[in-house]
């Protein structure tokens, strides 16, 4: 049985994302170390890692080894969108898992005049909620949030690749 905490997004997403934005703004020729990636938001190199190697095996980033190496978006900002990179960071399954309680107990004895048989109407609110929540993640791009940061802060994006160049 999963725990409320499986029902909740990761940091890594978080961190995921605002590694893609920063990605983003940076030649698309160049790749980036994780541990410059982790440096600029002062986060754990070994556990960024793990995350944009979850990136890289549904393609949202591409690595290049050696001494140039690191990491590079892996399709347009354009193409990448939070569900993406929520499901590559953790996983696609269903938050909300029903296991049918309301069939225990004196609770199952109870039937409506549709019987037993009925979809369970939690398990369809939540399912419904959910649905709204991915479609949300699914239609909200690398390219817009990126965007949504320049035009509130312009100067933001050379900034970036100013500190991403002092390698």
């Amino acid at each position: 049985m999963r725990n409320v905490q499986d029902m909740k997004l990761r940091e890594g997403v978080e961190w995921a994302v605002h590694c893609c934005i920063n990605l983003s703004w940076i030649s698309p020729d160049r790749a980036v170390p994780a541990a410059r990636l982790a440096a600029f938001h002062d986060l754990p190199t070994a556990y960024l890692n793990k995350q944009m190697n979850a990136l890289g095996r549904v393609g949202i980033v591409a690595s290049r080894s050696g001494p140039r190496g690191g990491f590079r978006l892996g399709r347009g900002p354009e193409r990448i969108t939070l569900m993406d990179v929520a499901a590559a960071i953790d996983g696609s399954a269903q938050a909300f898992l029903c296991t049918g309680i309301r069939h225990n107990g004196p609770a199952g004895t109870v039937t409506g005049p549709a019987g037993p048989r009925t979809t369970c109407t939690v398990a369809q609110a939540f399912s419904t909620a959910e649905l709204a929540w991915r479609r949300q993640l699914a239609d909200r791009t690398i390219a817009e949030l990126a965007d949504t940061v320049r035009r509130a802060n312009p100067a933001v994006p050379d900034q970036v690749r100013r500190w991403f160049d002092e390698t």
